[in-house]
């Protein structure tokens, strides 16, 4: 790999010699600017703007605007005579666990080779000792005309660099956070935990850039004429979240369910038959007045609601029903008695003919009710005369 810098780590008394070389590399898609109408390029030029000529990259150097205008040049050598320690040296100032350092404040990657034979024992030694300690040095080092901040850790068997912006560039989150108090209830961090632990970790190596695959397929396709565009299928997005709990539950679901976790297949069974509500029937169908009245009738309809004048023939024939059965009962325990003691057979019957009697009478005044009642529903209204 190209060094894009070289000089030397200084750890305390001891300097390492070292190359920096990019850690990183990008891998996204650039496209050119062209002239819709005809497909024609369109190319940026650097121009002088006191001549008009064109400048190539060897003729172009730095400069600094002041606020009248004018320039004042600056040049790579005025810049390597600055009075620091870090222009050509990694300063490392302290060392500090790798948490105390904020990942916000993480910029580019670099890898730090040891630039010649001197320089491996005392690169080697630098690393082991980042590797016991378990800590992160924080070094001052000068790159492209500035003074940066990076933190020196270990990578396998190689010492990196980060860059890391200053403290102050970092902005506050001010206004970011809602502003709304909400509460979050323990159920729901529970369903929380469990969906990460459901989702589980990720090989980062198995991660790719699904969108630049896509481009250059679109690339390939249209540079071959077969280019046959389709709409993209996107899936919803999701509304407003009502129930917070049963989308933590669906999602927990569905996580096992892709990972082909057993049980998953039987959550969403039991869901589906939470959600049927059963038809209700309506109070007395089957069931109530009529039902009880047909279980002592001997009968297994209900009997019909009477309406107006009838309301009280109903209610008398009721009431005769019950009589006769009474009767019949009383006659029943009658023939019981007689049948077990000879002594007790008078008594029985005397009292069977006084209940007899009592049941006769109260069936005469029932039958001159259901009379009276009738004679009154069959009596005509009068007619008024015009």
């Amino acid at each position: 790999m190209r060094s894009i810098w070289n000089g030397a780590i200084s750890f305390g008394l001891v300097s390492i010699p070292i190359k920096l070389v990019n850690a990183t590399e990008s891998h996204s898609i650039s496209f050119r600017q062209i002239h819709v109408n005809d497909g024609g390029r369109v190319r940026y030029r650097k121009v002088c703007e006191l001549d008009g000529e064109e400048v190539p990259s060897a003729e172009i150097g730095k400069g600094y605007e002041e606020a009248d205008g004018s320039i004042v040049p600056i040049t790579d050598e005025d810049l390597a005579q600055l009075p620091l320690a870090t222009a050509k040296t990694i300063e490392i100032m302290s060392f500090v666990p790798a948490e105390e350092i904020d990942p916000l404040q993480m910029d580019a990657a670099y890898y730090l080779a040891a630039n010649g034979a001197t320089a491996a024992k005392p690169y080697t030694l630098l690393r082991e000792a980042l590797k016991r300690s378990r800590k992160v040095a924080i070094a001052k080092y000068a790159l492209r005309g500035r003074e940066r901040l990076g933190m020196l850790r270990v990578v396998d068997d190689v010492i990196a660099m980060h860059g890391l912006l200053w403290p102050d560039e970092i902005r506050a989150p001010e206004g970011v956070a809602p502003e709304a108090d909400v509460t979050v209830r323990d159920a729901e961090l529970d369903l929380a935990d469990a969906l990460m632990a459901t989702l589980g970790d990720v090989e980062m190596a198995s991660l790719h850039d699904d969108y630049r695959d896509a481009v250059e397929a679109l690339i390939v396709a249209k540079s071959g004429g077969a280019f046959e565009p389709t709409e993209a299928v996107v899936e919803p997005a999701g509304g407003q979240v009502i129930d917070l709990m049963a989308a933590l539950e669906k999602s927990v679901r569905a996580a096992k369910a892709s990972r082909g976790e057993a049980g998953a297949a039987e959550g969403g069974a039991a869901e589906a038959e939470a959600e049927v509500t059963p038809i209700r029937r309506k109070a007395g169908a089957g069931t109530g007045t009529g039902s009880r009245t047909g279980s002592r009738s001997g009968t297994g309809a209900a009997a019909p609601k009477a309406v107006g004048g009838k309301k009280s023939t109903a209610a008398t024939a009721k009431k005769t029903a019950a009589t006769a059965a009474t009767k019949k009962k009383t006659t029943a325990g009658g023939k019981s008695a007689a049948s077990k003691s000879t002594s007790g057979a008078g008594a029985g019957t005397a009292g069977a003919n006084k209940s007899t009697a009592k049941s006769t009478a109260k069936t005469a005044a029932a039958k001159k009710t259901g009379a009276a009642a009738a004679k009154k529903t069959a009596t005509p209204r009068k007619r008024t005369s015009a």
